[in-house]
């Protein structure tokens, strides 16, 4: 009697026909080697591994192309099982905040005046304190914005105005960093959630005893645990590379405001030397 027909086969591509033939090419080969305990002495072990090793070639050669090209991303989702919902959440939550964080430091690469802060140390030389802070009222500069802030409060402590300032600018660039760490981390551990639940799946059709009716769902358990597990290394591979673009360029913007604080101190005391 033919069996029935199995759905999970057929995200394999493959033939029903061939997968049954293979598996009753195994048990003949088991029976007529004499596998077991009363096993001819002239059949050498090697002959067994041989003869294995040839039908189970029956199934493996045509699983990877089968797998990678004959599947639409739909059907990958579909076959991955329920843990592919938490992975779609979470590579939808990385790719908008990468593009959000990608625009906005964009935006604040662009709006960068480099003259306008020459002109305001300029200014603080000539102890034209007053001109400065309004300089920096007219700039979208980030440094121009921490150079007036530290200006306005002075009188009182320079340096702390200062570090609040800087504080303020380098907490609006590192929004949204923590966020995309987190779903760097979380996707494998989440694609390897899945291979665990897809392996349990198949261990436990194993554990059914008729390996040929359970066929459809051993493959379906181990289709799920790789495609799980693809799908989560995927989202973690293309999250990690904005991500250290991004952190390296916060890095750089903590440089360019150290090095403003550096050279904010020595104009103000050379200032001071020459009055």
């Amino acid at each position: 009697m033919r069996a029935p027909h199995l759905s999970v086969i057929n995200l394999w591509k493959i033939p029903e026909s061939d997968f049954f033939e293979a598996h009753g090419l195994l048990r003949e080969e088991r029976r007529s080697i004499g596998w077991g305990a009363n096993a001819p002495a002239d059949h050498h072990p090697s002959l067994l591994v041989q003869k294995i090793t040839r039908t189970m070639h029956l199934l493996t050669d045509t699983l990877p192309v089968a797998f990678l090209m004959g599947q639409t991303p739909m059907e990958l989702f579909k076959h991955g099982g329920p843990i592919m919902w938490p992975i779609a959440l979470v590579s939808f939550v990385a790719i908008t905040v990468v593009l959000e964080r990608t625009l906005f430091l964009l935006k604040e690469s662009t709006s960068r005046q480099p003259e306008v802060v020459s002109k305001m140390f300029d200014l603080i030389e000539e102890r034209d304190f007053e001109g400065a802070i309004k300089l920096s009222k007219t700039s979208k500069d980030y440094i121009a914005r921490i150079l007036g802030e530290a200006l306005t409060y002075k009188e009182y402590n320079l340096q702390s105005a200062f570090l609040r300032a800087a504080s303020i600018e380098v907490s609006r660039l590192q929004q949204g960093l923590p966020v995309i760490d987190t779903c760097v981390t979380s996707a494998p551990l989440l694609g390897l959630l899945g291979t665990v639940t897809g392996m349990m799946n198949t261990f436990g059709a194993l554990g059914e005893g008729d390996i040929a009716a359970s066929a459809g769902k051993i493959t379906g358990g181990v289709g799920e645990a790789l495609i799980a597990t693809a799908a989560g290394l995927v989202i973690a591979i293309i999250g990690l590379v904005p991500f250290n673009i991004l952190t390296t360029r916060i890095e750089t913007a903590k440089k360019e405001i150290a090095q403003t604080s550096y050279t904010l101190d020595v104009i103000l005391k050379k200032a001071e030397t020459v009055s």
